[in-house]
């Protein structure tokens, strides 16, 4: 079993042909979205291939160290940039091709007029333990 991370991201210009920003969909289109999510987890879930899953605030902060005693922090990202997470999901699959039919399905949820948005997702593995040297 592998672990991959499939990361969400919000797009506020069309990114498919079909697309329609998120902020110009219906509160109905929204929820037929979501439920598409939900219901892909628990199907998944149901498989033992679901860990887990989280949307993500819009609003951010940037932060890092600077050696000097307190971090510096900056405002960003921004939700009026054309792309942001919005969200992610850890599956736990046998093969990478698995990862990668997972992805493509979460990629047809419904949009505006509850037409697939296929979606692109960012499908990454996760870092499994390192090797340990023993000598």
């Amino acid at each position: 079993m592998a672990k991959y991370l499939l990361l969400k991201h919000y797009r506020g210009a069309p990114a498919a042909v079909n697309d329609v920003p998120m902020d110009q969909w219906t509160p109905e289109e929204i929820s037929a979205h979501v439920q598409y999510m939900v219901d892909f987890a628990a199907r998944i879930q149901a498989t033992g291939e679901f860990v887990g899953e989280q949307a993500i605030a819009p609003e951010g902060t940037f932060v890092r160290f600077d050696g000097a005693g307190r971090p510096p922090v900056t405002d960003g990202p921004f939700a009026e940039t054309k792309d942001l997470i919005a969200g992610w999901m850890v599956i736990d699959v046998d093969s990478y091709e698995r990862a990668v039919e997972l992805a493509g399905e979460l990629s047809a949820a419904p949009g505006a007029g509850g037409k697939p948005i296929h979606e692109w997702l960012e499908l990454r593995p996760l870092l499994g333990p390192l090797p340990t040297v023993t000598e």
